[in-house]
């Protein structure tokens, strides 16, 4: 039996449907419907497939586009070691062009008519929670390679990326160090800034951390004059932000242009990482803070190796970055994890996953089979004027990932348990 907490999100196709809408807590009804669905994957040949989902056209383009290069270089990589089981990987490439609705009816695609093994993909929590219910309902799985706000668990999905104890959590533990007492929060208005910032206003109560103000833009917003005048208004001793895509661009341009500085106001993002400051141009974010579990700049032997091979493929202007750094991770991790269980069926990868680890270029990682995240190491980086994040504080070690927020007392209300 699957040891992953049952806890999903039972409103996960009406979630999308509204923009803004919250995350909702409930018990999955159909798991012996979707344990019984029939699989039309292949395994009789020399090749596997899997499906590489992202947002290659629309306002997530930006952070989509380097994701889906890295899933091409870690089949590279495998494929050129044997591939996974002696099979090589054959890859299916969709685009969910920015559009939750979109990822539901290519993930459906790649599950029915491609039979792939696995889908590794999406961005949004709005593109996850459109395909929550596509691979529940068809016992299969989804590699998630985004920080996201945690409050969810499937025994159907894999989450690479950090959950909110492992990066929004230490990086207001971060702020608070730094003599922080208050706060204004700016974000894209969707599941992953609402939820989140749910979680900032539990945390900063319990704390005493006055939230001066709040405001949301829908994506893809290019008009921050009102949001950059009243946080200036507002005077906060920081900002965290959670705008996502290319938003980000036009809000750190009008952020400068209002004067608005990381030394007289800094902002703390979570979803800005290399390839996003490219397109902001570091003049404009040059001194301001990130939290995540990876930057291009960790000094490893692992991660020298993973640069050196990304700039090998796509050129010595290409950066690399933490979403795709776990994408990149992800398909180890389901390899690793193939191979203990010594094959693909989705009832032996669940019930083998827990405990397989992969030396990734941001430390070594291991899949918790309890939720189905990994361990990850918290880092808070400054952005430098040659466009690279440097670490200026860590956690030191892999934090166990805890998505409902189970070990903090001011979270309870949170889960909606």
């Amino acid at each position: 039996m699957n040891p992953i907490s049952r806890r999903t999100v039972a409103a996960a196709a009406l979630v999308v449907l509204g923009a803004g809408a919250l995350t909702a807590c409930g018990n999955r009804t159909s798991d012996t419907a979707a344990a019984s669905a029939e699989s039309c994957v292949d395994t009789s040949g020399d090749t596997i497939k899997i499906g590489s989902l992202h947002s290659l056209s629309g306002t997530m383009a930006i952070s989509e586009r380097t994701v889906r290069d890295s899933v091409a270089l870690a089949v590279e990589q495998i494929n050129a070691d044997g591939g996974v089981m002696g099979k090589q990987i054959e890859t299916v490439v969709e685009d969910g062009a920015s559009d939750p609705a979109v990822f539901a009816e290519k993930a459906q695609k790649l599950i029915t008519s491609d039979c792939v093994a696995a889908i590794f993909g999406g961005w949004t929590s709005s593109s996850r929670k459109a395909m929550l219910p596509v691979v529940e309902d068809a016992n299969a799985l989804l590699y998630y390679p985004v920080q996201y706000e945690g409050l969810e668990s499937s025994p159907n999905i894999f989450y690479t990326g950090a959950t909110t104890n492992q990066q929004i959590v230490p990086g207001l533990e971060y702020l608070k160090e730094q003599g922080v007492e208050s706060m204004y929060l700016v974000g894209s208005d969707y599941v992953f800034p609402q939820t989140a910032n749910r979680v900032i206003k539990a945390w900063a109560e319990a704390n005493d951390v006055e939230i001066l103000g709040e405001d949301y833009t829908p994506l893809g917003s290019t008009d921050f004059s009102t949001i950059v005048n009243k946080v200036r208004t507002a005077d906060p001793d920081a900002v965290f932000n959670t705008l996502n895509g290319d938003s980000n661009v036009a809000f750190f341009r009008e952020y400068t242009n209002a004067g608005l500085t990381a030394e007289n106001t800094p902002v703390i993002s979570v979803s800005i990482a290399e390839e996003e400051v490219q397109g902001i141009g570091a003049a404009n974010i040059e001194g301001q803070l990130t939290s995540w579990n990876y930057y291009q700049t960790i000094d490893s032997p692992e991660n020298t190796s993973f640069v050196e091979a990304f700039k090998a493929k796509y050129g010595d202007d290409r950066v690399t970055s933490d979403p795709m750094e776990a994408a990149y991770t992800s398909l180890f991790l389901w390899k690793n994890t193939v191979e203990k269980a010594g094959s693909f069926d989705v009832a032996e990868i669940q019930e083998n996953a827990g405990g397989v680890s992969f030396d990734a270029p941001e430390g070594t990682v291991t899949i918790n089979g309890d939720n189905n995240h990994i361990s990850k190491t918290a880092l808070v980086g400054e952005i430098r004027p040659d466009g690279l994040i440097y670490e200026v504080w860590s956690s030191g070690e892999p934090i166990e990932p805890d998505p409902f927020l189970e070990g903090y007392d001011w979270a309870g209300d949170l889960s909606g348990n």
